[in-house]
């Protein structure tokens, strides 16, 4: 009974009592209002005071950069609020927190150890803050705001070997920088500013400035030439004779140096869009066009430091790898989001001999990206090399952990929203053409668009990837209980999609030779990813190359009548071709006849061709139908063409009008629609005054009452020719379904004999789109329009004469017409644009 409702009884009661008593006292209406405010009242104090006061706007944008740190801008404003804060606790929790996020930034290094350089009672922390960020630093700005601390505080004369170690140290990190001719024309100076007192102390103080000034004029720094001038006056001063020999001796690598200086800027300025000085914190990638070239730049600019451009010579080639390195701590600071980076610093880390830094730079790489497939792989890969399997467990479960979090996001955010991505390279089927499009959702249905994979599908196919990784690695090196292991935690995870299924029953049977195993996890797939039609045709296949004809024929029959017609062909075509290549005549004519009930339109010469096809070689259609001979007229070169014969237009029309392929003359209702639109009539009367007046007849050159043929014309191609490549020989419908790619339903194809493992799409073919539109060009028999000869269009070329800016050449006359306003027998070159066949279009 609805509240809403009373029984007879209680409305009776509720009625008398009405009656009786309309209304309450007054005086109790308002005691009880005022009861209830009081209430309110005490409810908002308990709660106010429960809650405490509102969070400050530093405390909430803590808290927003801990749940989303990759914030930039966030960022900026934290360091803002907390340097207007004046309060170092904020400042340094501030700084901490960014520089967890961002490490090695020299922006935000310098900016917070100034807070602690101006008062002596902190030079301590300052101090502490150099220690951990100078040894890992390669930014030039950092280690000059050292050297003038240091600087400051060693004043004296007796502390100036102080000041002199800590510019070799400066030095030996990052001498070889092009930014750090500052550090160099600084360190000179001050070895300039020595006192010397006796002769011996002058000696050592020219033989240490001579040094210094022979290793800077070899690097390409940015004010290397004022070092070089600087240098040969300082050598001029002391003895211009030893000056000269100094000079001749250091002036290659010294144009080495210029010269690659010049390169250097010119790869270096396009990397550093923002002012030095600025806080500049990476963003993560969008991979839009800017970014992309960013990256090549990036990418061009280290490998041009990798051919070493100094030439370096074998026995500085410490000094190379000092270089390199440096220039690639600068790329992942900068680059910090893009991988590709980072492996590039790996590679060429560990090639250089340091495995260990180059495995900390992997580390560091995933922290940075922890969603990283290629720096997981690769350090996966580098730790199975130096059998630490523990670690790898770890790094995996971790990853899978990671990717899972992401799907979990995804499911919240409506992830069955489908994107229609572009048909795929291996398809030669318009994107809208239903037969064209697969299944790769683990909950697909019927009426789901296929080949529209939502964001959500890639990520779980990505997902299953890691899981299959993951057990290959335990398979290998650990053996197959390990393997079954991970596999039986990916069955447990209900995010893991069929491929994960299929891998562990192959892993099985290959590696353990058990045909058992593997056909029972490929049926315990199949309860949870019946519907997933590639899955079960993988099945099927299986069942095949392992010779299990019982039960793959009990699983066809299973499993066929619970596909609607457009989904199921690739499970027909599958075992078409078994009873095609090794069952007997009586049960392929049966399963014919029961595809023919399924697929009605499906023509009998296609199923016969297909009988007796093998590897490929389609006899029929070579012999019976004339395209062997079309292909020897008219080989791969020329275009793959095909001559208009009655056979070869039936076959077009059929693949024009019927999907499956019935072979059928076309029409008169599509001959009519394939009739290219009459001319407007401006277009008609111009084209009869050429023609003698004959607008339909055959008194004009170009009457649509009868063509001639011209001779030499190239025939027109077929329109099934242009689906594939154009160096591959015309072949039949039905040959081109067999031989690889998708299906017309969307299924895999396999050829004749193909084995289940096998790979898939290796005949290059168009892009999908490309096909598509192709596909959609009107019928060779729709043009009646005039066809012309490429030799009279290359003696147009060869023949005529391009006027200059001062002289301008006219055009030969056209010879005289013939009468009657025909063409001569002989159709001579094109004859410019006022002559007859030159306005028609020619």
């Amino acid at each position: 009974m609805s509240t809403l409702e009373l029984a007879p009884a209680e409305e009776d009661s509720y009625m008398e009592d009405a009656a009786g008593d309309r209304t309450q006292p007054t005086a109790e209406i308002l005691n009880a209002l005022s009861a209830t405010e009081r209430k309110s009242e005490e409810a908002v104090v308990l709660q106010t005071e429960s809650q405490g006061p509102p969070p400050s706007e530093y405390d909430a944008l803590t808290a927003q950069l801990a749940e989303n740190p990759h914030n930039p801008d966030g960022w900026r404003q934290l360091i803002r609020i907390a340097e207007e804060s004046g309060e170092i606790e904020k400042i340094s929790a501030a700084y901490d927190a960014l520089l967890k996020q961002y490490p090695n930034n020299a922006t935000a290094q310098i900016q917070y150890i100034t807070h602690f350089v101006n008062d002596e009672s902190t030079f301590e922390h300052a101090e502490e803050l150099f220690k951990k960020f100078l040894i890992r630093s390669p930014c030039v700005e950092l280690w000059i705001f050292y050297l003038t601390y240091v600087r400051r505080l060693n004043v004296s004369a007796a502390q100036r070997d102080n000041i002199r170690m800590s510019y070799e140290f400066a030095l030996n990190h990052v001498g070889q920088d092009k930014d750090s001719g500052q550090i160099w024309a600084d360190y000179i100076q001050f070895l300039k500013s020595g006192e010397a007192t006796t002769t011996w102390e002058q000696q050592q103080k020219m033989d240490s400035l001579r040094k210094v000034y022979h290793r800077a004029v070899q690097i390409p720094l940015d004010n290397v030439e004022r070092l070089w001038q600087e240098l040969e006056a300082f050598e001029t001063s002391l003895n211009k004779i030893t000056a000269k020999k100094f000079m001749a001796d250091l002036s290659p690598a010294h144009m080495q140096a210029r010269t690659t200086l010049r390169q250097l800027v010119n790869h270096v300025t396009p990397l550093y869009a923002q002012s030095p000085n600025e806080l500049f914190l990476p963003s993560l990638p969008r991979f839009d066009a800017s970014e992309r070239s960013l990256v090549g730049k990036w990418k061009a600019y280290l490998k041009w430091e990798e051919s070493n451009p100094l030439e370096i010579e074998e026995k500085e080639k410490a000094t190379l790898i000092t270089r390199i390195q440096g220039v690639y701590r600068k790329a992942v600071i900068r680059m910090r989001y893009y991988t590709e980076i980072w492996f590039m610093a790996y590679t060429w880390t560990n090639s250089a001999g340091k495995h260990d830094e180059a495995m900390t730079i992997l580390k560091a790489g995933l922290e940075a990206n922890p969603s990283s497939f290629l720096l997981t792989f690769a350090y996966t890969e580098a730790l199975e090399i130096k059998k630490d399997f523990a670690e790898i467990h770890a790094t995996y479960e971790k990853f899978l952990e990671v990717l899972r979090a992401s799907l979990v996001v995804l499911d919240q955010q409506n992830g069955d929203t489908t994107v229609a991505p572009p048909p795929p390279a291996t398809s030669n089927y318009p994107a809208n053409d239903p037969s064209s499009q697969a299944s790769f959702s683990s909950n697909s249905s019927d009426d789901r668009p296929k080949q529209q994979t939502t964001e959500l599908q890639k990520r779980r196919t990505e997902y299953g990837l890691v899981w299959i990784m993951y057990m290959r690695f335990a398979m290998r090196s650990e053996g197959v209980k390990p393997s079954r292991a991970i596999f039986a935690k990916a069955r447990k995870d209900g995010k893991a999609p069929w491929e994960v299924y299929e891998a562990a029953a192959l892993m099985e049977y290959h590696c353990s030779d058990d045909k058992l195993v593997a056909s029972r996890i490929f049926e315990k797939g199949l309860d949870t990813f019946g519907d997933e039609i590639e899955y079960v045709l993988r099945y099927l296949s299986f069942l095949i190359s392992i010779n299990d004809m019982k039960n793959a024929r009990a699983l066809f029959e299973r499993v066929i009548s619970t596909f609607p017609p457009e989904r199921a062909r690739p499970l027909w075509e599958r075992w078409a071709r078994y009873e095609y290549q090794y069952g007997d005549l009586e049960a392929s004519l049966k399963l014919e006849k029961r595809m023919a009930e399924v697929y009605t339109s499906d023509p009998p010469i296609k199923r016969l061709a297909q009988r007796y096809m093998y590897l490929g070689t389609d006899a029929i259609a070579d012999r019976d139908l004339g395209f062997a001979i079309a292909r020897r007229a008219h080989p791969a070169g020329a275009g793959s063409t095909l001559v208009r014969t009655e056979t070869s237009t039936s076959l077009l029309a059929s693949s024009q009008g019927n999907t499956s392929g019935t072979v059928a003359a076309p029409s008169t209702t599509q001959q009519a629609q394939n009739k290219r639109a009459a001319s407007p009539p401006e277009h008609r009367k111009r084209d009869e005054s050429r023609t003698g007046g004959a607008p339909g007849g055959g008194s004009g050159e170009y009457s649509s009452g009868h063509k001639r043929a011209r001779p030499q014309s190239p025939p027109v191609r077929d329109r099934e020719t242009r689906w594939g490549r154009r160096d591959v020989p015309a072949v039949p419908v039905w040959d081109r379904e067999e031989r690889g790619g998708r299906g017309r339903d969307g299924g895999p194809r396999g050829g004749q004999g193909r084995d289940f493992e096998e790979e898939k799409g290796r005949h290059v073919q168009l892009p999908g789109v490309v096909s598509w539109f192709i596909g959609e060009l009107p019928t060779p028999a729709s043009f009646d329009g005039p066809v012309f000869r490429t030799d009279d269009l290359m003696n147009l070329f060869r023949n005529a004469v391009i006027p200059n800016s001062s002289v301008r050449a006219k055009s030969p006359p056209p010879p005289p017409r013939s009468g009657g306003g025909r063409p001569p027998p002989d159709y001579g070159p094109y004859q410019g644009p006022n002559s007859a066949r030159g306005r028609r279009g020619y």
